[in-house]
């Protein structure tokens, strides 16, 4: 894969960017070896890009994906790049989830870390004393680069206007599933300034969390193309998925096989019988897919829902599942 800088960091990254949410609790829950092998051969491919959160815990998969490959090819991860992120408010906050990263996936240093969900300026400005840490923390080199992920155009705008900030992890799909405040068209141009603006862009959903997966390599091959995306986080479930995918990245085409085991994938949002109704998932909700029906129990709007998960983390009785 042809590497891409991104924005004014420095860092050459593939196109394609593994995100590692398929593979966290709130998703695949996969066992270790399983999710580190999947990373691997990733990394084996040419992707040298990972996506995680603390949110996510997925930093054992990451740790041990880079501890075997270290061990395999004397020492070759220098060039791979880890990017977190979380809701840290504090400077206390920020240090303790850098410092818990770098300490859970045996790095030196981040690729990058994000404020997690921002939505405009005002979070932005809530969230200040973070950032402030944040570069205090690329200073000091425990981090190469620090942003925001985000759904929403508004912190799009708000953070291609700030100057400490290195990079934005935007939510964008043609269809526009899951921007919580506009369209399509609208997120791409705010996307389009803060490129212009010399931010370093990766993107997020171009699949809209599952629900373009019937189009996937139409859609993949038009993320790839966006001239304002350096690289595209893309949440892979299994081997034939890694390979096809990073043969799109590579601007080859892929073997019908390959196709036809990653359409027979499916997947939705499943809400335990359990559930007790205590409206923490409506509220996490940023795409306004769940509600509470007349019986009292979460359930899903499947034309809003980006399977994204997070939902999953605010529910008391664990008993929502991405499948």
């Amino acid at each position: 894969m042809k590497r891409r800088v991104l924005g004014k960091t420095g860092l050459e990254v593939a196109p394609l960017c593994f995100g590692t949410l398929s593979l966290s609790p709130l998703h695949g829950a996969f066992p270790l070896q399983k999710g580190a092998d999947l990373i691997k051969t990733a990394l084996d491919l040419g992707i040298n890009m990972i996506d995680t959160a603390e949110l996510y815990e997925t930093y054992p998969y990451i740790k041990a994906a880079m501890c075997e490959r270290q061990s395999q090819h004397n020492g070759a991860v220098s060039d791979v790049y880890v990017f977190s992120k979380s809701y840290a408010v504090t400077a206390a906050d920020a240090r303790g989830s850098v410092e818990k990263a770098l300490r859970e996936t045996g790095l030196d240093q981040l690729g990058g870390f994000l404020l997690h969900e921002q939505e405009s300026e005002y979070t932005l400005k809530g969230h200040r004393e973070a950032l402030d840490e944040l570069v205090r923390l690329r200073a000091k080199g425990l981090i190469r680069s620090l942003g925001i992920s985000t759904h929403h155009i508004a912190a799009v705008r708000a953070a291609a206007a700030l100057p400490e900030i290195d990079i934005i992890h935007p939510l964008y799909n043609y269809k526009g599933y899951g921007i919580a405040d506009g369209t399509a068209a609208q997120m791409l141009s705010a996307i389009a300034q803060a490129f212009e603006r010399g931010k370093g862009i990766y993107g997020m959903k171009i699949l809209g969390g599952g629900h373009l997966c019937g189009e996937a390599e139409a859609r993949l091959r038009e993320g790839l193309a966006i001239p304002y995306f350096s690289a595209i986080a893309v949440g892979m479930k299994s081997d034939a998925e890694v390979r096809l995918n990073c043969t799109i990245a590579a601007g080859g085409e892929a073997a019908p096989e390959l196709r036809q085991a990653v359409a027979a994938t499916e997947r939705h949002l499943l809400i335990e019988d359990w559930c007790q109704g205590c409206g923490n998932c409506v509220k996490r909700c940023v795409s306004k897919a769940l509600r509470l029906n007349d019986q009292g129990k979460a359930e899903v709007d499947v034309r809003r829902c980006v399977l994204c998960g997070y939902c999953a983390a605010d529910c008391p009785e664990f008993c929502i599942k991405v499948v």
